[in-house]
């Protein structure tokens, strides 16, 4: 059969860990869980109850293509109070996950060709999606001096758009008021298309996430109910864009998806008034944050990137490894811990980088701990 080369992506490194992860765990092995970016957490207690109601009472159809009216308005009065942002709910689409976000916003703002800027490290799949829409990716490669950042100075004349994420991933780096606005400003002085992924907003452990809204109304920002209100396997985001972009998305957004699940929306509304229970989850977070920053170098693993948000350590393993993944390999086996290759996040450098993930339960944390310097010990 015919295949197209748009599908001729690498693969997202991750999800390989994960299922080596759960062959060893069929097998009757005990792993610890350092390789994904999901909560150990079920969504909040009155999101699920929410739908459980709903289920008895609603078909649960579709919806609107942009997403349920009151939930939409229920996102924008969080940027009231996140932010400080006035935002016209119209503005607000809901979306299959961020994954459908980022389909529909390359797909609305780009061309066939078009270069898109990207930070390195950086999440793998930005680079996915834009081969399969035969969109040209362009990694900037940044360093700790940036921490692990691009700059307003790195984006080349020839980008038609770029793309940020703040809480980053690997790193979980965050970018401040005034770099964002000096990214808004390059962005607007060189005539390139702006993108914020903000789905780790919310996640921070010492100053809170700045949106690009704060700094500019110029820009598609992209956040999801996955990562702070732990909703990763509803596959449920949203997306604010400029008012003049709105039915054009909306177009696509019919064409490609129908709609959200009603179901996850339901329950994402609901999730919106359970910032108690989450602010608690962020609470277990910081405290993994605490124990990773103290026993990680402790295991071996000395020179890391000290993430503001997210859940996320970056960790140099050069002096351990001239290739990441078979030393992810061989800490699965030998350690019982799954973690990601930098490969996922680099191409150029990520033979020499690991990236962790502090999303589980304490306790879990702890033993994982336990488990690396125990291995790394042994390997002397």
């Amino acid at each position: 059969m015919r295949v197209s080369s748009r599908g001729d992506v690498d693969p997202f490194i991750v999800m390989d860990v994960m299922e080596k992860a759960r062959q060893a765990e069929a097998a009757g092995r005990s792993i610890i869980h350092m390789e994904v970016g999901q909560p150990g957490t079920p969504a909040p207690a009155a999101a699920r109850d929410a739908l459980t109601k709903a289920m008895s009472e609603d078909a649960l159809g579709y919806t609107v293509a942009l997403g349920l009216p009151e939930l939409r308005a229920g996102i924008a009065k969080l940027y009231k109070t996140w932010y400080g942002v006035d935002l016209n709910p119209e503005r607000v689409i809901v979306t299959a996950g961020s994954s459908a976000a980022f389909v529909l916003a390359f797909t609305a703002l780009f061309d066939a060709g078009d270069k898109v800027g990207l930070g390195l490290p950086g999440y793998p799949s930005y680079r996915h999606i834009m081969k399969a829409l035969s969109l040209d990716p362009v990694g900037m490669q940044t360093t700790e001096a940036t921490r692990f950042q691009p700059t307003g100075a790195m984006l080349p004349d020839d980008l038609e758009g770029l793309i940020v994420a703040s809480p980053g991933n690997p790193t979980g780096t965050m970018l401040g008021h005034a770099e964002l606005k000096e990214i808004a400003d390059a962005c607007a002085a060189k005539g390139i298309t702006f993108i914020s992924d903000e789905i780790y907003h919310g996640l921070h452990y010492e100053g809170r996430g700045v949106s690009a809204l704060e700094v500019t109304d110029d820009v598609v920002v992209i956040n999801s109910f996955s990562k702070y209100f732990s909703m990763t396997g509803w596959r449920i985001g949203w997306m604010v864009v400029p008012e003049d972009l709105v039915r054009r998305i909306e177009r696509l957004a019919q064409n490609m998806f129908i709609c959200p699940p009603h179901a996850s929306q339901i329950a994402a509304l609901a999730a919106l008034d359970c910032i108690e229970e989450l602010e608690a989850n962020r609470a277990v977070y910081a405290e993994n944050r605490r124990l990773m920053l103290e026993g990680l170098p402790k295991a071996g693993f000395p020179k890391i990137a000290p993430p503001d948000g997210a859940f996320f350590i970056y960790a140099d393993v050069s002096d351990l490894t001239e290739d990441s993944r078979e030393l992810a390999a061989e800490i699965l086996e030998k350690a019982g811990v799954a973690v990601t290759p930098g490969l996922d996040f680099d191409p150029e450098r990520g033979l020499q980088t690991l990236r962790f993930s502090y999303a589980r339960a304490t306790e879990d944390i702890a033993e994982g701990l336990r488990r690396l310097k125990a291995w790394f010990e042994a390997r002397g």
